[in-house]
Formats: structure tokens, C-alpha cells, sequence
């Protein structure tokens, strides 16, 4: 079994967009840790499956961050489970976790499940719009939330994402301050070496996302914050 905890830099694809082979093998060939698979619009049980069969060839772990109950599927060595904290509307803190479990429970392993307590804050983002969730958070209501979920809700990982814009050091820092048993991991306008290395500074994990398809070359240079924390 991989240990999640010991990833530090993640790949994210969007089954909704267009990767070449040569760009995926790169990729999956770079020395990053995972990669996920996940998205907010368009995300459907064929591409889902499309985009895994690819990956699948390579020796890697593989994650499906579930958007909706209709691309669960199985085969992914992991499947991560969004609760927005910060979200208005209920479907996404548990609502869409209950219509899985009445359809799928009875074959979940749980060991392959992971809880994330996740807080979208860039306000342009279409998941902020689709969850509707709340982002004029200053650092101390981010600060309660990293309480919320390392002290009481005890989750495994936390995941602040920015989604296509480049977020606040400062936030993410206080974040990581209080989590002492939460993985930390940071989403969001990634786009060089020096941001990857900014934000690893302070969450465990980074996650690169839509640099992948606008610049694969700064994409796979992110990956080399690794080399440069196991110095």
C-alpha cells in the first residue's frame, strides 16, 4: 500500500481535457508521486474511465477525486472525498458522500478512502460558484477551520485550493501551523519551480494542475522540488 503521507508533489488531471501521449508520459514518467484524477464540469464515467486506462500503464499510484456519484468506478488506487468546509449547500459537505454510501456502500473499502476537508477560496473558480462556497475568509477563520479539522473532525488531509489562481503564502502558513496530525495539501495556480517551492515550504503536498496544459515544461519542472527537499 503507497503511503499517501510521504507524496509531496501531485499531478492533477482533468478527464474533461485533452492530454497527448507524449505529454501523459512525460508526465507520469517524471518522478511526481501521483497523480489525480478529478475535475468540476464534465466529468463523466467514459472520460473518467478513458483518462484511467491510460495511466494505468504506468507504475504510480492513482487517485480519482469524486466530483459526482456517476464517474465513481473502480480500479484507482485511492478515491478522495471532498467536504467543503466553506460551503453553503449541504450536498457538499455529505450529501453526495450519503447517495454514495445508500448506492455503494456495501463494497466500499474503506481502506482506500480518503476523507478531505477541503476549502475552496478563490471566489472565480467554478467550484467555488458550484459549491457556493463562502471565500471571504481572512486568515483567523482559515485558522478555525485547520482546528476544525485536525482537533475535532480528526480528518487525514486538508486540501486549500485556489483552482486556476496562484493563493495567499500567508494563509497557507497559518494552515500548516495547526496541523499537527492533518496532511496539509495545497491546490491552485502553480505554474513554476519557485511557486512549487514557495508553497512546499508549508503544505506536505503540492498539487499541479491546469499548468499541464497551457505549459508542459514548466509543469514537469515543479516536480523538482522533491530532489531539492530530500537534500
Amino acid at each position: 500500500m503507497y503511503d499517501i503521507k510521504a507524496w509531496q508533489h501531485v499531478f492533477k488531471l482533468d478527464p474533461a481535457k485533452e492530454i497527448s501521449d507524449n505529454d501523459l508520459d512525460t508526465l507520469c514518467m517524471s518522478n511526481t508521486d501521483a497523480i489525480m484524477i478529478g475535475g468540476t464540469d464534465n466529468v463523466t464515467e467514459d472520460n473518467v474511465i478513458h483518462l484511467m486506462s491510460r495511466v494505468r500503464r504506468y507504475p504510480l499510484p492513482l487517485v480519482l477525486e469524486i466530483s459526482n456519484i456517476e464517474s465513481i468506478i473502480p480500479g484507482f488506487d485511492f478515491y478522495f472525498v471532498p467536504t467543503v468546509l466553506n460551503s453553503q449547500d449541504t450536498t457538499y459537505h455529505n450529501g453526495i458522500m450519503h447517495q454514495a454510501l445508500k448506492q455503494f456502500g456495501f463494497m466500499v473499502n474503506f481502506d482506500e478512502v480518503v476523507l478531505e476537508g477541503y476549502l475552496v477560496l478563490n471566489p472565480d473558480s467554478k467550484v467555488a460558484q458550484l459549491t457556493q462556497a463562502n471565500t471571504n475568509l481572512d486568515i483567523e477563520d482559515v485558522e478555525a477551520y485547520a482546528q476544525m479539522v485536525n482537533e475535532m473532525y480528526k480528518l487525514p488531509m486538508m486540501y486549500i485550493e485556489y483552482s486556476g489562481k496562484y493563493g495567499d503564502v500567508a494563509t497557507v502558513e497559518a494552515a500548516s501551523r495547526l496541523l499537527t496530525n492533518t496532511q496539509l495539501v495545497y491546490g491552485g495556480g502553480i505554474t513554476s519551480i519557485e511557486q512549487a517551492r514557495e508553497m512546499s515550504q508549508h503544505a506536505d503536498t503540492i498539487v499541479v494542475g491546469n499548468i499541464i496544459y497551457e505549459d508542459i515544461k514548466k509543469a514537469i519542472k515543479t516536480v523538482k522540488i522533491k530532489k531539492e527537499s530530500n537534500k
